[in-house]
């Protein structure tokens, strides 16, 4: 109790880290983090084609799948024309690894970029106290860096497989169709696409981030130290 009254004493709000780039990368980081995350994880969406009966007669089929995207969890049925039952039908191919890993990234980055803006703004002073904080605030900054360019990238190669595993013309190829199926709509993608856009920007702001972290680092010296009066000696006669 004695701890957290503390360190309610100490905060102070300052708003002018915000006005460093220090502190506005942050916020952009926070938000495009969200971005990232929010456009991947809760996504859901459909394939579609459709079974030709008799020459006539169609009947739609619509393959759902979602975030994780494990497509084989969720089946879908092939209308027989003979009206017999149909049976179960799978999307093929597991590509949880990278969406997961890719949210995971995200959702860490933001609670990370939470918990260091309440640190400038509120608790500058202990920030700037010691080395000890921006040395590790440059640590992990870096490593969300390298985390943003491998989910990024690995999602990046996630969605491709999603978008060939979904595709109407891969899923009339099944032996099940036949030659009795057209294939229908691509499935709407644009908000994944849009999530790959953001990793990559993570991986811009957080890497370009580094170097303004760096610069709070007793590693960053001013190669040409402004000389003082007492240091240039009185003048000579």
């Amino acid at each position: 109790m004695d701890s957290v009254q503390k360190l309610a004493s100490g905060f102070t709000l300052d708003l002018g880290p915000l006005k460093e780039p220090l502190g506005f990368i942050r916020v952009l980081e926070w938000v495009f983090t969200i971005f990232a995350f929010a456009t991947t994880g809760g996504y859901s969406g459909s394939s579609h084609f459709t079974l030709i009966c008799n020459g006539a007669e169609t009947k739609d089929v619509n393959p759902v799948f979602a975030y994780p995207f494990r497509l084989p969890k969720t089946p879908y049925q092939i209308p027989s024309c003979n009206g017999s039952k149909p049976d179960d039908t799978y999307l093929q191919g597991d590509f949880s690894s990278s969406a997961e890993f890719f949210v995971c990234v995200g959702v860490f980055g933001f609670l990370y970029c939470t918990a260091t803006l309440v640190l400038y703004l509120g608790f500058q002073h202990v920030y700037r106290q010691t080395s000890r904080g921006p040395i590790i605030d440059l640590v992990v900054t870096a490593a969300f860096a390298f985390l943003w360019l491998v989910s990024s990238s690995a999602w990046g190669k996630g969605l491709t497989d999603v978008k060939w595993a979904t595709n109407p013309d891969h899923l009339v190829m099944n032996d099940q169709c036949n030659s009795t199926c057209k294939p229908g709509e691509f499935p709407s993608m644009g908000r994944l696409n849009a999530s790959v856009i953001f990793g990559f920007l993570n991986l811009i702001l957080w890497a370009g981030n580094c170097w303004f972290i760096y610069k709070e680092t007793p590693f960053h010296k001013d190669p040409n130290p402004p000389a003082t009066m007492e240091e240039e000696g009185a003048p000579g006669p």
